[in-house]
Order: structure tokens, then C-alpha cells, then sequence
């Protein structure tokens, strides 16, 4: 399911326009970024977490040219499911 999948499937079962349900999940979907960005847990029980986890700097090589090469400190985004979906997706 894509972006404009679940706002079709928004716009359906909610019985909104498909403009009201484009706005609705642009909203959530910068919420969870903004959370993210300074550096908070996002938690939906049941369905997933989304965390941010940080790096530190570390000597990695170049693998065209095989040169050392410092990897400088960076944060990735991660996402964990939950129980609950890992129980209905391994049904």
C-alpha cells in the first residue's frame, strides 16, 4: 500500500473527501517526522515503533579504490513491529 492507496482507503472508510483525507494523513505523517527529528520514540501499541538511532564515527574503506576513508557520526531512522503484527502477518 502506497501513500495515495491509504488515502483512498481513508477517504472510503471514514466517508470524508479525498482532499480532507490527503490532509489527514499528510498530518500524522509530519507529526511522526517532527517526533523523529528531535530525537523522540514514536509508538502506535500493537502495530510498530519508530525510533531514531544514532552512529557514531568510525574508519570505513572506499570499495572502488580500497582507500580508509572516516564515516563521520550520523542518525538513521528504524522501525520495529510489533507483537500483534508479527502474530497476524505470520498467521
Amino acid at each position: 500500500m502506497n501513500k495515495l492507496e491509504l488515502i483512498s482507503a481513508l477517504k472510503t472508510e471514514a466517508n470524508i473527501s479525498k482532499a480532507e483525507a490527503a490532509q489527514v494523513v499528510q498530518m500524522f505523517f509530519d507529526s511522526m517526522t517532527d517526533t523523529m527529528a528531535h530525537g523522540e520514540r514514536v509508538e502506535i501499541r500493537g502495530l510498530c515503533s519508530f525510533f531514531v538511532k544514532e552512529y557514531k564515527s568510525y574508519t570505513g574503506r572506499n570499495p572502488k579504490t580500497g582507500d580508509r576513508v572516516t564515516i563521520k557520526p550520523k542518525k538513521l531512522p528504524f522501525f520495529k513491529s510489533g507483537k500483534e503484527l508479527k502474530e497476524r502477518v505470520d498467521y
